[in-house]
C-alpha cells in the first residue's frame, strides 16, 4: 500500500477531549494531515475498535490513512490501513503474521542500533525519536535532538517519520535530516482550530519541498 508520511497525526484522547477525536481528525485531514494514528493506551480493545470504526467512517471520503497503535486485534477488526508498534509491544514478525501483507506496519526506534535493526522485509516505515521532550508521552526515552534524528534516519533502512515535541517551525529542520515527515500530537490535538493548525504545518512542509 502506498502511503505519505509527510504529516502524521497521532490522536491523544485527552488532548482531543474538547472536539473529540473524530472531529479533530476530520478537521486535521482537511488541513493537510496525510496519516492518522489512533493511540489510546488506557482504552480496552473494544473501546479502540469503536473509536477506530468511527474514525474510519469519518475518513472514508479522504485520502488519509488510518493506523492503530499497538493493538493488533483492534487494527484487524477495524480494517485499519495500518498498525504501529513500539519496541515494547508485539514483535514485528508476530504483528505481520496477524495483520497480513496488505496492512502497513510501522515500528518505533529510539536508537541507531534499533533503527538499523528494523527488518525492511517485514516493516514498512520507522517512527524515529523523540526529537524533543514532550508531555504527551511522559515515559518517552531521552530526546535525540535534530542531530540525533539525522543519525537515526541514516541508520534506518526504511522511510522515516520523526516524532517528539514537533511543531510547524521544526518542519524544514526535520525534513533536512532525510525524514519524510513529521508526526505530531499537541501541535494539532487540543488546538482551538485543528484544521488551521494542520494547515500551518502542511504549508511549511510544502514550502521546504
Amino acid at each position: 500500500m502506498r502511503f505519505d508520511l509527510s504529516l502524521y497525526l497521532v490522536l491523544d484522547p485527552e488532548l482531543c477531549a474538547g472536539a473529540g477525536m473524530v472531529e479533530t481528525a476530520r478537521a486535521a485531514v482537511a488541513g493537510g494531515v496525510t496519516m492518522v494514528q489512533l493511540r489510546d493506551k488506557h482504552a480496552t480493545t473494544a473501546a479502540r475498535i469503536e473509536a477506530g470504526l468511527a474514525l474510519k467512517t469519518a475518513l472514508a471520503s479522504t485520502r488519509a490513512l488510518l493506523l492503530v497503535n499497538d493493538d493488533v486485534e483492534a487494527a484487524v477488526e477495524i480494517g485499519a490501513d495500518g498498525l504501529h508498534i513500539g519496541q515494547d509491544d508485539s514483535t514485528p514478525q508476530a504483528a505481520r503474521a496477524r495483520i497480513g501483507r496488505d496492512m502497513i506496519l510501522g515500528v518505533s526506534a529510539e536508537t541507531e542500533a534499533l533503527a538499523a535493526g528494523i527488518d525492511a522485509r517485514i516493516v514498512d516505515y520507522a517512527g524515529l525519536g523523540p526529537v524533543f521532550a514532550t508531555p504527551t508521552k511522559p515515559d518517552h526515552k531521552q530526546p535525540v535532538g535534530l542531530d540525533g534524528l539525522a543519525r537515526l534516519v541514516a541508520a534506518s533502512p526504511l522511510p522515516a517519520v520523526a516524532i517528539g515535541g514537533l511543531k510547524a517551525e521544526h518542519a524544514a529542520a526535520v525534513l533536512t535530516t532525510g525524514a519524510q515527515g513529521l508526526a505530531v500530537v499537541s501541535a494539532i490535538c487540543g488546538q482551538p482550530d485543528p484544521q488551521a493548525a494542520a494547515k500551518r504545518i502542511a504549508d511549511e512542509i510544502k514550502a521546504w519541498r
